[in-house]
């Protein structure tokens, strides 16, 4: 039989991830869990088959480019501009506290500082993918409180493409001097300011323009791969010529491509490919968590889980409160963002590649993640009640 490692992956890693993400469903559980349970399964901490690990990642890669061109589509400035007054002190106010009580924990358990706010980071993101579905199964994405809770979402995912341009010019000088280091950061602020130019300049004209052409020929194949080639093209361009991220080449080209009156086609005609590099992302983070620290390093998981539920969602209730927010509200955004999912795993490989990551740390994150989106539902239903029980008695707290 001919060796065929790439093939052996990809049937591997999607048929054990579509009857895993199915169960989860069942079980009516967000298929994320399956995806990432696929992961563990086929990856090298357990029994039986072990896909490959270094054709996992480069396709993982692939996920989180077009992962991004979907965020960067569907990012809305005049969304994010209704809900500024809550959501962008409430984000930053939030990612804060979680960077803190994330350092705090890090020193307790010997990390460098360095390392201890990487994880800190990874533990503030919370998950798009969780977060729009419980509002969509509970009705209340176009309510106030889902408008705000959307807001505050976008503002953190800012936060952190500026983290993943940020991140590898400070691994970069972590041994320079303060003067080494600072030059490092503004040399990589100058690329990407660069590569914001050329793509607010050439590429907002060219992008629409082109795709407008294909459109006159009537042909959806040709639009579907010029939108393909236009995701992965700028980030590939951005990462080769501008020395910056293919998350940021990713998330711009979405961003260029969302101010077309081609928007909507180009987000459903990028959505198949999108979601099944997708799932080979969370498979591949899957693969890459090790199920025994659950029982090894219980009380670290437990602090991990305790920093995501109760540091972010008591910071977000005290938040919103302080910006004088409806209490049913408050609950809602709590349980909303008391998860962390996509970006927190790219951090958290990106920070174990650059070595600022150890690989407790990486595995910490994994299990917060995995532990957070499995109470989400629960915690989303508990707020809705007492959202109604605040709703119905303005008093109680």
């Amino acid at each position: 039989m001919h060796a065929t490692p790439l093939i052996t992956t990809l049937v591997g890693a999607l048929v054990t991830a579509f009857l895993l993400g199915a169960l989860a469903l069942k079980l009516r559980l967000p298929p994320l869990l399956g995806y990432l349970a696929a992961g563990i399964l086929v990856g090298p901490f357990t029994p039986g088959f072990v896909a490959d690990g270094h054709l996992a990642a480069e396709l993982a890669e692939l996920g989180v480019i077009l992962l991004m061109f979907g965020v960067g589509l569907h990012f809305s400035i005049p969304d994010l501009w209704a809900v500024r007054r809550i959501a962008l002190p409430g984000a930053f106010a939030q990612i804060g506290v979680a960077i803190a009580l994330g350092c705090g924990m890090g020193v307790l358990l010997g990390w460098s500082v360095p390392q201890g706010l990487l994880f800190g980071m990874a533990l503030s993101v919370a998950s798009t993918v969780v977060l729009l579905k419980a509002l969509e199964e509970h009705n209340k994405l176009e309510t106030p409180a889902g408008k705000v809770a959307v807001g505050w979402l976008v503002s953190e995912d800012l936060a952190t493409i500026l983290a993943l341009v940020l991140i590898p010019a400070l691994a970069g000088s972590a041994a320079a001097s303060l003067g080494d280091s600072l030059q490092a950061i503004l040399i990589t602020l100058g690329k990407v300011a660069a590569f914001v130019a050329v793509m607010m300049l050439v590429g907002q004209k060219v992008i629409p323009w082109m795709l407008e052409k294909i459109v006159y020929t009537g042909s959806r194949e040709m639009f579907r791969l010029g939108v393909l080639a236009t995701a992965l093209g700028v980030a590939y361009g951005a990462t080769a010529l501008f020395d910056v991220s293919f998350a940021l080449g990713a998330f711009f080209a979405g961003t260029v491509l969302a101010g077309s009156p081609f928007s909507h086609r180009a987000a459903e005609e990028a959505m198949p490919l999108r979601d099944a590099f997708a799932v080979l992302f969370f498979v591949a983070a899957g693969m890459l968590f090790d199920p025994r620290v659950l029982i090894n390093d219980t009380v670290a998981v437990l602090g991990t889980v305790a920093i995501i539920i109760v540091g972010k969602g008591l910071a977000a209730w005290l938040l919103m409160a302080l910006l004088r927010q409806p209490r049913g509200d408050r609950w809602l955004l709590a349980a909303s963002l008391a998860q962390i999912g996509e970006f927190s795993f790219i951090l958290a490989n990106l920070g174990l590649s650059l070595e600022l990551l150890t690989p407790r740390g990486h595995a910490l994150v994994m299990a917060g993640a995995i532990l957070s989106i499995l109470l989400n539902p629960l915690l989303f239903k508990l707020a809705l009640r007492r959202s109604g029980q605040a709703a119905a008695a303005p008093a109680a707290l």
